[in-house]
């Protein structure tokens, strides 16, 4: 028997560079700098690809901390990630489009050694949907459909 959960975003082109969506009632916008022609009015779609990975890992560390009986007073995660613009850019290159790599960096606020934390933190980056896609591969497709007759 399969338990699969959909989640689903719908996005809309705005002005200028701006991309806006409505997730569950949460107004979200995705734009570029100034400097790339942007209006600066919201991260770049980069920058939310890790704000996310870093947000899930926090986010299963509250639950595994609760389901472990672990007082975590708190959890701070950085997340890089290195690319060639080139690739978006249009222009050619040798490198993939997405991110050469990644790094995550988390500093964990609990009553634990470091090797623990390190546990802990392995465990969590393991049960983290997002860590998963971007470790493993995940099959993406794409495809058009008819433009909406609402207008």
């Amino acid at each position: 028997m399969s338990a699969d959960k959909r989640v689903s975003v719908n996005t809309q082109m705005a002005e200028g560079f701006a991309v806006r969506a409505d997730i569950r009632g949460h107004q979200v916008v995705i734009d570029q700098p100034e400097a790339a022609r942007g209006q600066n009015q919201g991260p770049t779609p980069l920058e939310y690809f890790l704000f996310s990975l870093g947000g899930c890992i926090c986010t299963i560390g509250r639950i595994a901390a609760m389901q472990q009986k672990i007082e975590l007073r708190g959890m701070k995660v950085s997340v890089e990630g290195d690319y060639n613009p080139a690739g978006l850019l249009g222009k050619p290159s040798d490198d993939r489009t997405g991110f050469q790599q990644i790094q995550v960096s988390a500093e964990i606020d609990a009553d634990m050694t470091d090797e623990e934390k390190q546990v802990f933190l392995d465990a969590v980056c393991g049960r983290c949907p997002l860590h998963d896609n971007i470790k493993l591969e995940t099959r993406v497709t794409h495809h058009l459909v008819e433009p909406s007759c609402i207008a």
